[in-house]
């Protein structure tokens, strides 16, 4: 015989288990590594967009702030004088004016904010207008800034709770401009005016380069109180209905800042915003987690790393391990083979202190046990020898007695006496199946072919005196395997106690019907029946009556194999009416195994 394969023997088994462990313990090691890495991850990755996002808001309001300052400062500073802003033919008022107009530039480039201020205007309802801004002033201003529908709105508005708008520019008519206007009504102590404004319109560009200075390439969105974007970065990652449905929620959220994860478009997304109470801007910053799960593989590659290193421990250790076993395991090993051999002394090297050691006393006990047997299975087999002959002596052969019949049958034949054929028949086939032991489960076709053999030799002996009928509800149950002998003694029954003393013909009725996991059985005849109390004499009385029957078995004797079997939710059960019927129901769980053909 050729080597044993490696992962055969004891010391190769070792090596797969413990390999087996280690590299469970490094997956598990390793999963937990990556998962706990990612959540780590993670948790900077929500922290950054927070601090982000918070900055830009931070940013936006700053610039808030110094609008509105700019806007207060034109129309509530003692300083500047409008007591009249007729300046048409007032050399004065004109030099004022133009003092006014340059402390308005110079607000607005103090500010930082001057590139994006499109026009400063202080104005009245008459027309006139003190102008500063990057837009290029138009006698006609204050008229298409006065027709506007927003105007109004705007200054009946409160410095304390400003919620910024996007409207059109009323300055570049037609040309798609959009623009933020801030308007406050001049408030100036001493003031001629009877009614009065001033007015501020910054551009978007202020809030679309703010977000270019941010851009980490997640989508940036910028809005006011109303939903309107103003500015925005790489949007066109999520379709516009989307967007607006998130818009939507984070101005009608409870908190003012924070981030969650949220489902965009079927894509799991984490998104951090920030609104503005005062101005009502609300910023939000949108990554796709999937960005994040980008770096996987630097986790990977650590996993990779810990399964390495963990094979290579577990495998040195393994085979050191391993080896200190394969010297007594290899004595076990040989005293096996001696053994097998018919060397049965022992060997004391076996008797270690240890497990092994332990196994090899055991094994030296065996060899001398093994020998002792030996000695004494030679006089057993020189005496069994001698039984042998003396029971082939007493023994009559079965096959005498069933070619016996068989020749009986013939004859019969012969004779043209179908009657004693039919019943010769019938005893041969009971005589073969009782032959085979009591105890054994047969399938449900084999017991009716059984009970069909038993039926044929009662009803000659009763001369047709009853009539059996047999209905199984489904075909499969045929396959059922049963005890043997369960159903004859409940057809004997049915004959002895309940067709026989009646004296007259009568019928059996045997149902047999699945119910759930149970095979139900009923034996019913239409005979004298029987009172409870004979019912309770019947099932407590272990002999079988007495009487010519032919295979002993009574039913107490039935419904204690079955219990002895199965379980005591099982066996039968007696009902019956004195002079009309006795049923037996025989409930079994159902069985099935291969049925002889």
């Amino acid at each position: 015989m050729g080597k044993k394969k490696i992962w055969k023997t004891l010391q190769g088994r070792i090596l797969i288990y413990n390999l087996s462990i280690v590299i469970l313990v490094a997956f598990i090691g390793s999963m937990g590594t990556y998962h706990s890495s990612f959540k780590r991850s993670l948790e900077m990755t929500e922290q950054s967009m927070e601090d982000n996002i918070n900055g830009i808001a931070e940013n936006f309001f700053v610039a808030y702030e110094e609008m509105m300052n700019i806007i207060l400062n034109c129309t509530g500073r003692s300083s500047m004088d409008y007591g009249s802003m007729d300046f048409a033919d007032q050399p004065s008022a004109k030099k004022q004016a133009l003092i006014n107009s340059t402390l308005m530039s110079d607000y607005c480039a103090i500010s930082g904010y001057g590139s994006y201020i499109n026009k400063l205007m202080i104005l009245d309802k008459n027309g006139n207008s003190i102008q500063s801004g990057s837009s290029p002033g138009s006698k006609d201003d204050v008229k298409r800034l006065l027709e506007t529908d927003w105007f109004q709105k705007e200054a009946a508005k409160t410095a304390d709770e400003y919620y910024l708008e996007v409207v059109d520019n009323p300055f570049f008519h037609g040309k798609g401009q959009k623009l933020i206007p801030i308007v406050r009504p001049l408030d100036v102590a001493g003031s001629n005016s009877k009614e009065g404004w001033g007015f501020l319109g910054f551009s978007t560009k202020l809030f679309e380069e703010e977000l270019k200075r941010a851009d980490n390439k997640d989508t940036l969105i910028v809005t006011v109180q109303d939903g309107t974007v103003i500015a925005d970065q790489h949007a066109e990652q999520f379709e516009t209905e989307s967007l607006e449905a998130l818009t939507e929620q984070l101005l009608t959220a409870g908190k003012s800042s924070g981030i969650k994860r949220k489902s965009i478009q079927k894509e799991e997304c984490l998104v951090a915003w920030s609104r503005n109470a005062m101005s009502g801007i609300l910023v939000y910053e949108i990554m796709p987690i999937r960005f994040i799960r980008n770096q996987k593989m630097l986790l990977i590659s650590l996993a990779l790393l810990l399964f390495a290193s963990c094979l290579v421990v577990g495998l040195g250790l393994s085979v050191l391990f391993s080896n200190r076993l394969k010297k007594p395991v290899a004595l076990l090993i040989e005293q096996a083979k001696k053994i097998g051999n018919g060397d049965f002394s022992g060997n004391p090297q076996l008797e270690s202190e240890d497990e092994l050691g332990e196994i090899g006393r055991g094994m030296n006990r065996m060899s001398r046990k093994i020998a002792q047997l030996l000695e004494k299975s030679v006089e057993d087999e020189r005496e069994k020898k001698n039984l042998e002959i003396k029971m082939l002596q007493a023994q009559i052969n079965p096959h005498f007695l069933y070619n016996t019949l068989d020749s009986i049958r013939w004859i019969a034949v012969i004779q043209k006496n179908a009657s004693i054929v039919k019943m010769v028949t019938a005893l041969s086939g009971l005589l073969k199946n009782m032959a085979k032991g009591f105890n054994e489960k047969v399938t449900l076709r084999e017991e009716l072919k059984f009970l069909e053999d038993y039926i044929t030799i009662e009803k000659m002996r009763y001369m047709e005196m009853f009539d059996v009928e047999t209905e199984v509800e489904d075909e499969a149950l045929y396959a059922a395997r049963i005890i043997k002998l369960t159903l004859q003694p409940l057809v004997e029954n049915a004959i002895f106690s309940g067709i026989e003393p009646g004296g007259k013909n009568g019928s059996i009725h045997i149902r047999i019907w699945q119910e759930q996991a149970m095979l139900c059985i009923s034996v019913k005849d239409d005979g004298v029946g029987m009172t409870e109390e004979k019912i309770r004499e019947i099932m407590e009385t272990p002999q079988k009556r007495k009487g010519d029957t032919m295979s002993g078995i009574g039913l107490p004797n039935v419904d204690q194999r079955i219990k002895l079997v199965y379980g005591d939710a099982y066996g039968l059960t007696i009902s019956s009416q004195v002079g009309e019927y006795t049923e037996i129901l025989v409930k079994l769980p159902i069985e099935y195994g291969n049925e002889k053909k």
